[in-house]
C-alpha cells in the first residue's frame, strides 16, 4: 500500500471539522488497506507504532530533523531553523522546503506504508553508540524519497506531532462501518479495546479472524485494561438512591491508581493512563512478590506514602515523581515507603473477573490478599444509611484520604472498563460547599498574552468531556494561578497539540488566538458554577440557550499528566455540580427565611 494513500487521508482529515466527514475519510481508508497491515496503518493514524503500554517512542528530537533537512533539501539549519521559527510547525517547513527544492538528493521512488513503518519502527528501537547517526540516516532516506506532503507527515510523526486528533472512538466507528458489518457491532468492538488497550491489535483481529473473534477476545496479563471511571455526587441520599438504597463505600486515598499485571515472569505496573511505570515503583513490585499467593493475576490498587515511624498516611506529592536517577529513587523509598491498598480484582488464574459482580470481585481479592503492615485491602464499609455514610467519609478524611469511592453492589456492579457510570461514585470532602471542589479540564484553546504575558498565552481555554458525544465542551477561560515559569512553558507544552483550527472535537463559541487537539489536562478550581451564554458545557441541560462555566477559574498549579483528555471532568459532573451547588443555596435561604 502507498504511503500516499494515507497521506491523502490525514490531509483530507485536517482539512475538516466535521466528525461525519472524519469518520467517512477513515471508512474509505480502511477498505483500501490490506489486511495484513492493517494495524500498522490504525497506529500510524494514532500517530503511534504499538499502543501506548509498551511504552515504545521514536525519541527522534528536533535538531536531529533541522540536520535531516538540512541534508535532503542542500539548505543550512540556520535557514531550517528561522524558517522553524517563522511557521511554528516543522511538518510545514519539511513541506515547503521540498517544494522548493529543484534538484532531487536521493532517487525518488513511492514510498509504501510498509517502508515508512518500518524505517520508524528501526529509529524507534535505535540505542547506544552510534543511534544518533543511524537514525539521521533513516530520516534522510525517508525524507529524501518523500513527497513534500508525505514529508510533511513522517515529520510530524517522527517528533511525536502528528496533530490529526483522532478519536480512538472515531476510528472503532469506521472499523464498525468498514469490517464489523455496520454500527451495530460498534459495543462489542469498544469492549474488546477497552479489555486489551490496543487498537492496532483489535482492527488486526478484526480484518482477519471477524466479529466471532473480537466477541470472544479475553483479558491478558501484560495487555491493561481500560479503567472504569466514577461519576461524582455530593449527597449521601443522593448518592444512596442512585445506588437502591445500599453500597459499599471504600476510602479514596490520596495516592495513584495502578493496575498491576503479576505472572511467573514478573509483576508490570500501568497507571491510570496506561502507561507503564513499573520502574518507579519496584518497592510495590516487591509487596505483591512477596505475599501474592496466585500465579497470575491483574488487580487495581493505589500506593500511599506512609510515615516509617508511625504508619501515618501522608501527601501523595512525596512520591509523586518518582522519575529521578537509581540513587535517588532508592533513597526517596528509603525514607518515604509506600503501603499498597488494592481495591479491586479483573482477572485471576485464567478467570475474567470483570463480567463477575463487585462483591465477588471483593471477596476473591481479599483471599488473595494476607493483610500485612504496608499491603492491605482498601477500607470498606456496607452503607445503607446517609448519616452512617457521612459518618465514614468523616472516618476517611480523618485518616489522609481524599473522601470516598461508594461503589454499587447490585446484580449489574460488573467491572465495566473504559467506562464511566453510577455503578461507581466519587464522594469527596469537597463536594460540600459551592465549589470548593477542584475540575479537570482539557485544554482546548488559548490567547495571546498583553503587557507582561506579552510572548506568551495570556489565557487558555478549558472544556469538559461530553463521553455521549465524544467532544469537548468549552467551560471556562482561564488566566489566573499560573506562575512565570508555568507562562513560560506553556506553549513549548502545548506546541505538540497545536493545530490550525478549530479541532473537529471541540465545541466553541468562543474564537481563540491559537487552538489545540484535546490533550493536556489542567487542574481548576472556581468561586461556583454558573450559567452561561457563551460557555457550551452542559448547553441547555439547566436553561434553554444556556451553557455552564466555571466562575473566577484559577489554575491550581497541577498538571494532570496521570489523566488524558477522555479522563477530564464529564460535562454530565458539572451538571450535577450546579444543581447540587443550587440545591443548597435553595435549602441556606428557606433556613434563613425560618
Amino acid at each position: 500500500m502507498l504511503y500516499s494513500r494515507i497521506v491523502d487521508t490525514y490531509a483530507k482529515i485536517e482539512a475538516t471539522t466535521k466528525r461525519l466527514e472524519i469518520t467517512r475519510l477513515l471508512v474509505k481508508l480502511i477498505d483500501d488497506t490490506p489486511q495484513p497491515i492493517i494495524d500498522k496503518v490504525v497506529y500510524l493514524t494514532q500517530g503511534r507504532l504499538y499502543p501506548d503500554f509498551l511504552g515504545i517512542e521514536l525519541g527522534v528530537a528536533e535538531k536531529l530533523l533541522f540536520r535531516a533537512l538540512a541534508t535532503v533539501t542542500g539548505q543550512t539549519e540556520v535557514k531550517v531553523t528561522i524558517l522553524y521559527k517563522k511557521l511554528g510547525d516543522l511538518g510545514t517547513v519539511a513541506e515547503q522546503l521540498l517544494k522548493e527544492k529543484t534538484e532531487v538528493s536521493f532517487e525518488r521512488e513511492a514510498l509504501s506504508v510498509e517502508q515508512v513503518y518500518n524505517a520508524f519502527d528501526t529509529i524507534a528501537h535505535e540505542a547506544g553508540q552510534g543511534s544518533i547517526n543511524s537514525k539521521l540516516r533513516h530520516l534522510t532516506n525517508l525524507l529524501g524519497k518523500a513527497s513534500p506532503t508525505e514529508a510533511k507527515y513522517i515529520t510530524r510523526m517522527a517528533l511525536g506531532r502528528l496533530r490529526l486528533g483522532v478519536a480512538d472512538m472515531t476510528i472503532l466507528d469506521a472499523l464498525a462501518i468498514s469490517l464489523g458489518g455496520g454500527k451495530e457491532s460498534r459495543p462489542s468492538l469498544e469492549r474488546a479495546y477497552n479489555r486489551s488497550s490496543d487498537l492496532g491489535y483489535v482492527a488486526k483481529t478484526l480484518a482477519t479472524r471477524g466479529m466471532k473473534a473480537i466477541e470472544s477476545l479475553k483479558v491478558t496479563i501484560g495487555k491493561p485494561i481500560r479503567p472504569m471511571l466514577a461519576e461524582r455526587l455530593s449527597d449521601a441520599k443522593a448518592i444512596l438512591a442512585k445506588m437502591n438504597g445500599e453500597c459499599a463505600a471504600e476510602y479514596k486515598y490520596d495516592g495513584l491508581r495502578i493496575q498491576a499485571h503479576v505472572s511467573p515472569k514478573g509483576t508490570t505496573l500501568f497507571s491510570r493512563r496506561l502507561e507503564n511505570i513499573t520502574g518507579q515503583f519496584p518497592d510495590v513490585q516487591q509487596l505483591l512478590k512477596n505475599n501474592l499467593a496466585a500465579t497470575e493475576l491483574t488487580l487495581e490498587g493505589e500506593p500511599v506514602p506512609v510515615a516509617s515511624a508511625t504508619g501515618e498516611l501522608l501527601p501523595f506529592q512525596l512520591i509523586s515523581q518518582r522519575r529521578g536517577r537509581k540513587y535517588d529513587l532508592e533513597k526517596t523509598i528509603q525514607y518515604i515507603p509506600v503501603a499498597f491498598f488494592p481495591f479491586d480484582l479483573l482477572y485471576a488464574d485464567t478467570i475474567d473477573f470483570t463480567d463477575r459482580p463487585y462483591l465477588e470481585r471483593r471477596e476473591r481479592l481479599r483471599k488473595l490478599i494476607p493483610k500485612s503492615e504496608r499491603l492491605d485491602l482498601s477500607q470498606q464499609k456496607i452503607c445503607n444509611d446517609p448519616v452512617q455514610l457521612d459518618e465514614f467519609m468523616q472516618e476517611a478524611v480523618a485518616n489522609g484520604c481524599e473522601g470516598l469511592m461508594i461503589k454499587s453492589i447490585g446484580p449489574d456492579s460488573t467491572y465495566k472498563a473504559g467506562a464511566r457510570g453510577w455503578t461507581w461514585i466519587k464522594y469527596k470532602r469537597d463536594y460540600r460547599s459551592e465549589m470548593q471542589d477542584s475540575v479537570d479540564l482539557a485544554v482546548v484553546g488559548a490567547f495571546a498574552g498583553r503587557g507582561r504575558r506579552g510572548g506568551t498565552y495570556g489565557a487558555l481555554l478549558l472544556a469538559a468531556y461530553d463521553k455521549r458525544n465524544d467532544v469537548f465542551r468549552t467551560a471556562c477561560k482561564c488566566g489566573s494561578g499560573f506562575t512565570d515559569e508555568d507562562l513560560d512553558k506553556l506553549p513549548k507544552v502545548l506546541e505538540k497539540y497545536r493545530v490550525d483550527h478549530r479541532h473537529s472535537r471541540v465545541d466553541s463559541k468562543i474564537e481563540a488566538d491559537v487552538w489545540f487537539v484535546p490533550g493536556l489536562v489542567l487542574e481548576i478550581v472556581g468561586a461556583e458554577i454558573t450559567l452561561s451564554p457563551i460557555h457550551t458545557c452542559g448547553m441547555n441541560s439547566i436553561r434553554p440557550g444556556a451553557g455552564l462555566a466555571v466562575r473566577f477559574p484559577r489554575f491550581t498549579g497541577k498538571y494532570r499528566q496521570d489523566k488524558s483528555a477522555e479522563d477530564s471532568t464529564t460535562t454530565d459532573e458539572i451538571v450535577e455540580m450546579y444543581r447540587a451547588q443550587l440545591k443548597k443555596v435553595t435549602e441556606n435561604t428557606t433556613v434563613e427565611a425560618a
